[in-house]
């Protein structure tokens, strides 16, 4: 990963990262996470441990992580949140959102910043479907992503096929803007939609994928039926609202 470490930004300085690990019951992954981060990619790691029951944050600090733990159980959104206030506090320059079930491999961390460098975007998101990588999903949940990526490259104004990543880097515009204003529940296709109104810009990266490497997902066919009304309607709503400003 001499790419991450040695890339300097315009004053000369290798840009400081943070990698967001939001953690709700990973157990049986986090650990592989922190390892795989700190072994391949340049950054610092910062566990938001979502007030999981089974000694999420307690493996974490012992795999070397620093870990942040929620009072209880506040969802992805305030989790991911979470991170992008201590990324702020910590003056990052680039803050990379990490899922804990070891589906993001930390040697495409380098991918995303060199993205983030070679367009000049804020946010770039790691897309599944771009090229790399044989991971697939279902069909059904391919199908919905694909809905979203028609509605949010329409509302945003530039073509995007995987909305639904949570395996982004943000620049420095985009961390302020998230540790003001985040969607907390089912929040990576909303974001997009927040930080375009407030004025990001977006592009995407080809990232290769693995299967979860621990515990059960909590999309059921009920769930994604529930997620893809509520995410729509939620976007409509913001299109409604006065649109967040970026801070100052």
């Amino acid at each position: 990963l001499a790419i991450v470490a040695d890339r300097e930004d315009a004053s000369g300085h290798a840009p400081r990262c943070l990698a967001i690990v939001p953690a709700f019951n990973e157990r049986a992954s986090i650990a592989g996470v922190i390892g795989d981060l700190r072994a391949s990619a340049n950054v610092d790691v910062l566990v938001v441990d979502d007030g999981s029951g089974d000694g999420t944050a307690a493996v974490a600090v012992a795999a070397g992580a620093r870990v942040v733990t929620l009072p209880f159980n506040l969802g992805i959104g305030a989790a991911v949140q979470t991170g992008y206030v201590m990324a702020q506090d910590g003056d990052y320059d680039i803050a990379i959102q990490v899922d804990g079930d070891g589906q993001h491999p930390a040697t495409e961390i380098a991918v995303l910043i060199e993205a983030l460098a070679a367009t000049g975007a804020d946010v770039v998101i790691g897309s599944r479907f771009l090229g790399t990588g044989d991971f697939r999903s279902t069909r059904a949940r391919r199908a919905g992503i694909g809905v979203f990526a028609k509605v949010v490259s329409a509302a945003v104004g530039v073509p995007l096929t995987d909305t639904t990543s949570g395996f982004r880097a943000v620049g420095r515009r985009g961390i302020a803007l998230y540790a003001a204003a985040y969607p907390h529940d089912y929040p990576e296709v909303e974001a997009l939609v927040i930080g375009h109104r407030a004025g990001l810009r977006f592009a995407e990266a080809p990232v290769a994928m693995r299967e979860r490497q621990g515990g059960t997902t909590s999309i059921t066919p009920i769930r994604s039926a529930y997620y893809m009304v509520k995410v729509l309607l939620a976007i409509a709503m913001q299109l409604l609202r006065r649109p967040v400003r970026l801070p100052e």
